[in-house]
């Protein structure tokens, strides 16, 4: 008889379990012109389909590049939420860029933004509370998102990113200074950002991506109105985005913003 209530409970208690949401870091693929891209996306450990839930896109670095869809969730804003999950409740969308390969360029935009419209459907996001985020060579693609797709997002983290082609990485500059020549890229992309809240960092000891580039989208920034806060930390070189996730005022503000479709 013992054997018997065991089974039965067990029996009820599989739909349950079965049912029960996937948190974490969570593996996917999307496909985008018969290509087929991993990526990852955190789901915060209480997650529920009971309300909708503020969406980060990141993107990571040149060193992240590649096809396995891990290196990129644990560098940057992934490795941050490692350390304090509690700390970021989002669905956080993290693509990978292939080798060779740049954010700027067409298709891995458009396998990112592919990511992003597949997890929101798939976690319930809010379209009001979608949030782009970029480091290195991702926060040239942050700044290219912006400039392509104005209001898509209600607020960008830039981290040591630009607007001007690099030595080492020359066809990473943003498609404005790029493929349409206007005489000041910096200006065109903050027109198009229009009021939508930036939040850029920079460390001013980075030797990879001069600090000017941000220093000068500030000054852009604040020539034209917008709606800027800009942190440039003394003495950090290349890896400030450690510093900038870990900034306590960062989520808060974040959470604040929203957008209208």
């Amino acid at each position: 008889m013992l054997k018997q209530i065991v089974l039965i409970t067990a029996l009820f208690a599989l739909p349950a379990f079965a049912g029960r949401a996937q948190t974490g870091f969570l593996n996917r693929t999307v496909m985008e012109a018969g290509e087929e891209y991993r990526y990852q996306v955190y789901v915060p450990a209480d997650w529920n389909d009971h309300k909708k839930w503020p969406v980060i896109l990141f993107l990571h670095g040149a060193g992240e590049r590649g096809d396995d869809g891990l290196l990129q969730s644990d560098v940057g804003l992934g490795h941050a939420i490692r350390k304090n999950a509690a700390a970021f409740p989002f669905i956080v969308v993290m693509p990978q860029c292939r080798k060779g390969k740049v954010w700027t360029q067409p298709d891995m935009e458009a396998q990112a933004l592919g990511a992003l419209d597949r997890s929101i459907k798939e976690f319930h996001g809010d379209r009001e509370r979608v949030y782009l985020t970029g480091l290195s060579m991702g926060g040239f693609g942050t700044w290219d998102l912006a400039a392509k797709y104005p209001g898509r997002f209600a607020a960008y983290v830039v981290i040591c990113g630009g607007i001007s082609p690099l030595p080492q990485l020359p066809e990473i500059a943003v498609a404005l200074a790029k493929e349409h020549k206007v005489a000041d890229p910096y200006a065109e992309t903050v027109r198009l950002v229009g009021k939508t809240p930036v939040w850029v960092f920079h460390g001013d000891a980075d030797p990879a991506v001069p600090v000017e580039e941000s220093r000068k989208m500030k000054a852009a920034l604040e020539a034209a109105h917008a709606n800027v806060r800009y942190t440039e930390y003394a003495g950090v070189g290349h890896e400030s985005w450690d510093n900038a996730y870990a900034e306590p005022d960062l989520v808060p503000w974040l959470l604040q913003q929203r957008t209208q479709h």
